[in-house]
């Protein structure tokens, strides 16, 4: 049985290399905290509604990492990172929400429990 020290002191939040041609070269992607997870889920939520407009971006954001293990980019940067390519942007996502546990049944269930989803023309 694992101890609170032993779980604590674990290195569970995994990263990865992802090569992304559009950019040519590659970015390091970490799987989101529950803290950044929490945070990520609360934004696609809008005024009881879920809108998933900007939530690839904010996603990517959370998770590129510098070779110090920094985030590379801050919420300042959601407007570029928008108007980046989508093949790019979308690579990072996929794998990003991977090593999140994000799956589309969780989308799916936090779009249940808003009771209203948003469409993307429904600004």
């Amino acid at each position: 049985m694992l101890n609170r020290k032993q779980i604590l002191e674990c290195k569970d939040i995994k990263s990865e290399v992802v090569q992304v041609p559009e950019w040519d070269g590659e970015v390091s992607v970490r799987g989101l905290t529950l803290a950044e997870k929490d945070r990520w889920t609360d934004c696609i939520m809008n005024d009881g509604k879920v809108s998933m407009k900007g939530a690839t971006a904010l996603l990517c954001a959370l998770c590129m990492r510098d070779e110090k293990g920094e985030q590379i980019f801050s919420s300042d940067d959601m407007d570029a990172l928008d108007k980046k390519s989508a093949s790019a942007l979308d690579r990072v996502f996929q794998v990003a929400q991977r090593l999140s546990g994000i799956g589309q049944e969780d989308i799916e269930e936090t779009v249940k429990n808003s009771g209203k989803t948003q469409t993307p023309d429904s600004d």
